[in-house]
This record gives C-alpha cells, structure tokens and sequence, in this order.
C-alpha cells in the first residue's frame, strides 16, 4: 500500500471503520490496476479523498486512454463506497513529428455511478517531455519508529497449526518477566486466541477520546480483534482491504502506553496483512516459528523470504514440538523430525532462538488462560531463554526515535 492519501474534513457522516476500509480498498484497486508491466500507483503523483469522492494527480504513459482508466476505476471502487472520481492527468509531450492531438495536460472528472467525464479546458503547452514517475510503496527504512515504543516484533509462521501464537503470549510474558513494558496486538483477524490465552475474553476494550484504550492482562497491553466481537462463535468473514484496515486500526487508533516491545501475533501466511504491516508498521524485527517438519520448514522459508524482501529483519527461529516425552515411560521422541530449525537458521544465517517440546502442559495452561511464563511451570525457562536471545541482538535493528515528534 502507499500513505500519501490526505484526509480532509467531510461533510459526510464516516465512522474510522468506513474510513480505513475505503482507504485500504483505494490502496489494493490502485496497486493492483496495470498499465503495461506498471502499477498504477506508480503512476499517482497525488491522492485526495473527501468521503466517497476521490481526486487523483497522475502522469500517464504517453498512449494511455485517460477516459478508460476512470471508468474502470470507478468500476471497482464503485462497490467500495467510491461514487465520484477526479483525475488531473498528465501526459508526456509526444515525440517530434508524431503529430499526436492529445494535451499534455488534461484534468477529467467522472462519477462512477454514470461514467460520465468533463474534460476541463485547463492545458499545459510545454512540449518538453517529463520524465516518469516511479512512486513507489513506503518501505521499513522510511516509516518512523512510534514515539512510545521502543520495538515492535512480529511472530509468524507460514503455515497455521505450528503453535505460533502459543509461543508469542510465552515470549510476550517472558520478556516481561526480564524486566520490560510489554504489550501484545493480536494481528490474526480470522482466529483472534490472545483474549482466552490471557484469560480477559469476556473484557472489553475502552474508548476514550475515540481511540482504544488496551485490556490490561497480567500486566501486558493486549488488544485484539477478538475483543470486539460479541462472542466466540461471531465468525471474521472479511475480504482482504477491510481485514488489513481493521489491523492499522487497531494499531493506529490505540493508545498504547509506553511500551519496550510491542509484539504483534501475525496470522500464518504471506498475504495481504503481512504485506500491509511490512509497508505501515515500523518493525524492529521478526520470529519464525515452526516446527521440525518438512512441510512446516517449506513454508516457513517462505515467510523468511517474504520479510527479507520487505526489509525486516528476521531474529531467529524458533523451533516448536522439537520432542516429546511420553508422560507414561519418559521416553523422548522426535515425532515430527530432527534438526529442522538447525537447518533454516544456518541457512539464513539467523540465530536459532531456541527449541520447545511437544508437550500437553503448554496447550493446557494457555487453554485455561494462564501460559507456562505466567504459570512458572517446567516449560517456562524454555520462553524466557528465547526471550534473553531477542533481547541479546534486538538493540541493533532499533528504529531510530524522534523524541520531538507529536504522536
């Protein structure tokens, strides 16, 4: 996605859930509209959005059909919410002796709803050609740190079922246990678990000056979609933009206290949410957890991949269901492999933070809201090890901080 959206005051009435899921659907129609081999949010040098009416500055390839553009544009922003767009087109002069009739500049409006367009008689002679524009997405090095926390960290996997957000409330408690601020923003929108791990899912958020104030839990920030639904049955039947506008809200519309970590538990895969945090959310770095199975690996180097090329820093592996002892004859196995974790850590060349055992005590004390780093059980000293390994080479990928900046 890209940011350079501007919000004016509406005379139409939008709650922050319209607003953010209108915003985020602009962003997907724009980044996913081609011309030729580009984008055409390479292409918008200017993006104003007042309620359902948007107004888009753009420099165009020389043979684009401007009047085209809006009308497939407002064909799929129309069942967002979209009813009017404005388009101030730029074109490039044409080559000498081409003897092209089209202006190089051309402003247009259209409604989405009637496709009809108002050429305006506003033109720019110049005849000397402009270069393109090549506006890109905002990238980790270009988003500023948030001025009350000093890390956030993303725990993720690339497929479901490997025990991700187990480990994530175990290392959130861990290093709060090591002495830190911590809270926990649940990112998994289809299968919100931080309200009953942390044993607060019958709480509910508050507002105040309308942002969310965060559930207190153990002593954590937590805040998670699964804290907004009326039950745990109500089922998060959303497409794409409006799941990724649900996530900036609550990241962005939370007043979080001042925090150390921020650690943020991702849903499996490598789609539009990753995507949207990798682009919006300062991240300090992130955990893989998988397990030692072919498979689990396979798609966790896919998650590693995907970090890399959106400019986040991995911190290690962790290795879950690594053995198992069976509770009857102390016998340890390693039901899903050996050496999994080993293998993508040296691959990558990131440090194996640690290796968690296939064990029903760690699934019981989550089920009942108390996890093994809450509980002090036998497995604790497993979390709080890897928490002492994040903490160890975290400093070094720190974002820096404006202290001056008004948040």
């Amino acid at each position: 996605m890209f940011n350079f959206i501007k919000k004016r005051a509406s005379s139409k009435s939008e709650s922050p859930q319209q607003q953010a899921a209108r915003d985020s659907a602009v962003d997907q129609v724009l980044l996913n509209y081609h011309l030729g081999n580009s984008s055409l949010a390479t292409m918008v040098t200017g993006l104003e959005r007042d309620g359902d009416e948007l107004t888009l500055d753009l420099r165009l390839p020389q043979d684009s059909d401007p009047e085209t553009i809006q009308q497939e544009l407002g064909n799929l922003l129309h069942p967002h919410g979209i009813r009017a767009i404005h388009m101030n087109v730029r074109l490039p002069a044409p080559a000498k002796g081409a003897g092209s009739s089209l202006p190089k500049a051309m402003p247009k409006t259209t409604n989405a709803m009637e496709k009809q367009t108002k050429p305006s008689a506003n033109t720019n002679s110049s005849n000397q050609a402009e270069p393109p524009i090549t506006k890109a997405a905002p990238t980790q090095a270009s988003l500023m740190a948030h001025p009350r926390i000093r890390h956030i960290i993303v725990v993720a996997s690339g497929k479901g079922g490997v025990g991700k957000s187990t480990t994530t409330v175990n290392i959130a408690l861990a290093l709060q246990k090591l002495g830190n601020r911590v809270g926990v923003l649940d990112a998994d929108i289809y299968g919100p678990s931080m309200p009953t791990m942390l044993g607060v899912d019958k709480i509910k958020p508050e507002l105040e000056n309308e942002q969310f104030v965060p559930i207190e839990a153990h002593g954590l920030a937590m805040l998670s979609i699964g804290s907004l639904l009326d039950g745990d049955n109500t089922p998060v039947a959303w497409r794409g933009p409006k799941a990724t506008g649900a996530l900036m809200q609550l990241y962005n519309q939370t007043n979080w206290p001042q925090l150390d970590y921020l650690v943020i538990d991702m849903p499996p895969g490598t789609g539009d949410i990753q995507l949207t945090l990798a682009q919006r959310i300062p991240v300090t770095g992130a955990v893989i957890v998988t397990t030692p199975q072919h498979i689990a690996l396979l798609d966790a180097q896919k998650g590693i991949e995907m970090f890399n090329k959106t400019n986040i820093p991995v911190l290690g592996v962790v290795e879950n269901m690594a053995l198992h002892t069976c509770s009857n004859c102390n016998h340890t196995e390693a039901i899903f492999g050996t050496g999994g974790g080993e293998k993508i850590a040296e691959q990558y060349h990131v440090p194996l933070l640690g290796q968690l055992p296939l064990a029903s005590g760690i699934r019981a004390q989550v089920d009942k809201g108390e996890p093994s780093v809450l509980a002090d059980d036998e497995f604790a000293p497993y979390y709080l090890s890897i928490a002492k390994n994040i903490e160890t080479n975290i400093n070094k990928f720190a974002k820096p901080v404006d202290d001056k900046r008004i948040f």
